[in-house]
């Protein structure tokens, strides 16, 4: 199954692979590099139908990172190199827009907002609360946005509503104890995320597919449930988004939610330049990063109630790496799999999975490319020279 063409709203795809948006931290200065271009036409040319564009954000208060894409008009032309040359190896190619809220650096991005202010000990952060006005700044930038990555030559988009970031942070009750409009019931928490959706579909138009990335949990006690994350599936689906990527985690509360596995916390703090936050991280981080279960389709028994609750096109992601995995997942109804570490390991890896018998990554799921990425560039340990000595193997 996963080598038959499908359409995702209204873009056809040549296989049902896409590359997930993991942070590739490829973009020094918020702009395109040659080594983002590279990449991804590495994993297009290796057979996914198609590649995303990772973490970039709509405005300059939604970056978290020097190093992160951030989408204005002055990005356009890079961005055509990028999309051009990615179309030019038979892939697809969408970009994935969001904004940090609490997790902003104000050295970065001006400000640090969120739904509710607080302190995020993950940052660590001190965001206000967002104001009216603001709220609708940004969601006119979601739509600008869109608009942006159209011009640009992207098929696709993909809204991050989940992982902790502001949509999420709205959504979810542990950040959001708003009193207004945006928040209390479930209706008012949904507003930001619905009217959002609806500036990107009519930004989008006819030309390019929508997909939300959403968490079906939060990934902590206090957070989004099962129960209300199903009710935010069937929010999007009236709102005619083209597929849901169904995930889960909390990056300011339960980061390890959403790739599973343990951080290794001494390569993170390595390739930190702020001393402080080296060595906080190096003797606390797993107090604040602490290991979840690892397993191949680890999402998949949550993302099945979604699979069976509604009609929406929906995409899979989380540990797969092998052919059987993924032909199981497609066999269970979901028209698309998403997969990043094992495209990490190998950009050619769906190629791979055409040859006879059964074939998993050489992924060791050991999260090194996660633990770099935050400061610099994403890289597979087995690939990168003394990767095997940093992890202390």
């Amino acid at each position: 199954m996963l080598f038959t063409e499908y359409k995702l709203g209204p873009v056809l795809l040549r296989n049902r692979s896409i590359r997930s948006a993991a942070f590739e931290g490829m973009c020094p200065g918020n702009r395109v590099s040659d080594d983002l271009i590279d990449y991804h036409v590495s994993v297009a040319a290796g057979g996914v139908g198609m590649t995303t564009i990772a973490y970039a954000a709509v405005s300059r208060s939604g970056l978290s990172f020097p190093h992160q894409l951030l989408i204005n008009r002055e990005a356009v032309p890079d961005l055509k190199r990028l999309t051009s040359a990615i179309h030019r190896e038979g892939a697809a190619v969408s970009v994935q827009l969001g904004h940090c809220g609490l997790m902003a650096k104000k050295s970065i991005a001006g400000k640090c907002i969120s739904p509710s202010g607080g302190f995020n000990l993950y940052g660590p952060t001190w965001p206000r609360t967002i104001t009216v006005t603001e709220i609708n700044e940004i969601i006119g930038d979601f739509k600008n946005a869109v608009t942006i990555a159209g011009e640009a030559g992207f098929d696709a988009v993909e809204v991050h509503a989940g992982h902790g970031y502001l949509i999420s942070q709205f959504l979810s009750p542990y950040t959001n104890k708003r009193t207004d409009l945006y928040g209390g019931s479930f209706e008012n928490r949904s507003r930001f995320m619905v009217e959002v959706i609806r500036e990107v579909m009519k930004a989008a138009g006819n030309s390019m597919a929508v997909v939300v990335k959403m968490n079906m949990r939060d990934g902590f006690r206090g957070g989004m449930e099962l129960n209300e994350s199903l009710n935010v599936a069937k929010l999007l689906e009236n709102e005619g988004v083209h597929g849901l990527v169904l995930s889960g985690g909390f990056v300011s509360k339960a980061p390890m939610y959403v790739m599973r596995g343990s951080m290794p916390v001494n390569v993170m703090a390595r390739y930190m330049s702020n001393p402080w936050m080296r060595f906080a991280t190096k003797y606390f981080g797993h107090m604040l990063m602490k290991s979840e279960p690892y397993r191949e389709g680890y999402f998949l028994e949550d993302a099945l109630v979604f699979r069976k609750t509604l009609k929406v096109p929906m995409i899979y992601v989380g540990g797969l790496k092998s052919k059987d995995m993924i032909e199981r997942v497609l066999s269970e109804g979901f028209e698309f799999v998403q997969i990043a570490r094992a495209l990490i390991q190998d950009p050619g890896f769906i190629n791979q999975l055409k040859q006879a018998g059964p074939f998993e990554s050489e992924c060791q799921s050991t999260n090194y490319c996660i633990a770099r990425m935050y400061s610099g560039k994403m890289a597979c340990f087995q690939h990168t020279e003394g990767g095997a000595a940093e992890l202390g193997r």
